[in-house]
């Protein structure tokens, strides 16, 4: 009677699903599902080509198992690793073989050690100029949660040299895996870019007749590895501070009859300036290619502006030496008197030719040079090629304000004496000086946000509509021009997002749902048995019974 209960009830429905089923779930459902998916902000490296040629990360999409940077073996491993912990070789090998790569960013990049900063520009540089790179790149910012998962990807041993088979199946089905998956949007070209230049003067009056100009241009971008990491407080910040500034003190003078220079002071704030001087090349297509009469006709010299934080030396370029007694080289004399005058800045002048064969030009002043316009660039770096110019290690919290305030009223003491043709002393002093207070405020505003030329592509954009609020308020007949790429033979072009979101699940290996495939079928096997001969497993174990209750009578 016991029997046919017995069977009766594992014949039921209920307890045979039961008995099978819960075990199973038990087995493959993980401790905690939410502990085991982890979500960060990821920004990508910059995709954009430049007279045809690409540059940059050229994929987006990312779903590949999370390999360590010394274990990752094949396309199929998306490779999670410490920017500094990366070398230059390492990342061409990535760049061919992997699937992608995501580097995260030091805890603090403004407490880098020297040799570590060096690493970084050589690394940043290499990875942007060198060619470029079919893999998705992202970076992502340090945190707590990030680190964890780099260092158990690094303690993983995929090494199997020195084990037995069955130790190396054991530790692989064992071991913990992640899977990183990246929504970002599509990496198709925009079609929405144009690139504000803005320029503005303040008019100068000579009672003899035509008044020359003096054209003061810098321009606002930065460039770095990734464009929303990009802030540039020296490049370019550094230059568009202490255009401002002059545009300050300047128009302060030129406002009183009785201290309004000889000269017209042209104002030119370009966009790309990062992508070969693209905005400056519109500018100055529109003043000189046009029927109108041109804001830069007369010009005396062109002074470009550019990273001039950096060090206690200020760099006169030219592509060409200015001859003996021109605007040019009176101005440099200037400069030279001015640094002399107790601001503890030196000035040297240095001179490399264009070389037209280059499509990519060294320094701003040769966009005018080309257009024969007698032009130079001031800046802290001895050499264009300097990877302080495009780097994300640029930041306000590394910026010398002190020597950008030195260099500022060096420079200012230049241009006033040239116009003002002062021999000795300055123009400027006392009350009426360079105000390091301003200087501070739109370094606070300008190196707060990213400055990449895609994103100031737009035309409402904030920071360009401060910028342009501010030449209003200054100068005279503010004026717009917008750099659009061609759309049959683009000069350049820019591609997608520059964000994502990164999803990293903690997985098991491919090998572990095998293991755990034959585990479950062995296991359904042995309960099949189980119900199938129940009752012989019965008939036996009732036999035992009666048997050891036949001996103990």
């Amino acid at each position: 009677m016991l029997f046919q209960e017995v069977e009766e009830l594992l014949k039921g429905y209920l307890p045979y699903y039961i008995l099978i089923f819960l075990p199973i779930f038990i087995i493959i459902s993980p401790a905690s599902p939410v502990s085991a998916t982890h979500e960060f902000p990821v920004h990508r490296m910059q995709h954009y080509d430049l007279h045809g040629v690409p540059y940059g990360s050229r994929a987006a999409a990312v779903n590949f198992e999370a390999r360590a940077a010394t274990t990752w073996t094949s396309s199929r491993h998306c490779v999670v690793a410490k920017l500094l912990d990366i070398s230059v070789e390492m990342f061409r090998n990535i760049r061919s073989k992997a699937g992608a790569l995501v580097l995260v960013l030091p805890q603090n990049i403004t407490k880098l050690s020297q040799d570590e900063k060096q690493q970084l520009l050589h690394l940043e540089y290499k990875m942007l100029h060198e060619q470029e790179t079919p893999i998705p790149v992202y970076f992502v910012p340090w945190n707590q949660k990030i680190e964890e998962v780099v260092d158990e990807l690094a303690s993983i041993d995929t090494s199997d040299t020195k084990k037995t088979a069955a130790e190396a199946l054991i530790t692989t089905v064992a071991a913990n895996g992640y899977q990183v998956v990246i929504t970002a949007g599509n990496s198709n070209p925009k079609s929405d870019v144009k690139i504000a230049s803005f320029h503005g003067h303040l008019p100068g009056y000579r009672p003899e007749g035509k008044v020359p100009t003096i054209a003061i241009v810098t321009h606002y971008d930065s460039f770095g590895v990734a464009p929303d990491l990009s802030f540039g407080a020296d490049s370019n910040s550094s230059g568009v501070i202490i255009m401002l500034e002059l545009m300050r003190l300047f128009s302060a003078l030129y406002a009183d009859q009785k201290t309004r220079g000889k000269f017209n002071i042209l104002f030119v704030l370009t966009g790309g300036g990062k992508i070969n001087f693209q905005g400056t090349k519109k500018w100055l297509e529109d003043q000189l290619d046009s029927t109108e009469i041109s804001v830069i006709q007369d010009t005396a010299y062109v002074l470009c502006l550019d990273t001039l934080a950096t060090a206690d030396t200020i760099y006169m370029h030219v592509s060409k030496p200015p001859k003996e007694g021109t605007p040019s080289s009176l101005f440099f004399k200037n400069l030279k008197s001015a640094a002399e005058r107790g601001e503890e800045v030196s000035v040297e002048g240095v001179h490399k030719k264009i070389n037209l064969a280059d499509d990519i030009l060294a320094w701003e002043h040769e966009r005018f040079s080309i257009r024969r316009l007698p032009a130079f660039t001031l800046s802290s770096l001895k050499n264009h090629k300097d990877s302080w110019k495009s780097t994300i290690l640029d930041t306000k919290e590394v910026l010398d304000m002190d020597q950008l305030v030195k260099n500022t009223k060096v420079i200012a003491d230049a241009i006033g004496n040239y116009v003002y043709n002062f021999t000795e002393g300055s123009v400027f002093g006392g009350n009426f000086d360079v105000s390091k207070d301003f200087m501070e405020a739109w370094l606070e505003y300008l190196s707060s946000r990213p400055r990449s030329t895609q994103l100031l592509s737009s035309k409402s954009n904030a920071l360009l509509t401060s910028l342009q609020q501010s030449f209003n308020a200054h100068l005279s007949d503010v004026k717009v021009t917008y750099s659009i790429p061609d759309k049959r033979d683009p000069d350049y072009q820019f591609y997608g997002s520059t964000q994502g979101v990164m999803n990293i699940y903690s997985v098991k290996p491919a090998i572990f749902d095998l293991v755990l495939s034959i585990v479950i079928a062995l296991y359904l096997g042995l309960v099949y048995l189980a119900i199938e001969n129940f009752p012989y497993f019965y008939i036996y174990v009732c036999g035992l019974a009666a048997k050891k209750k036949n001996k103990s009578n």
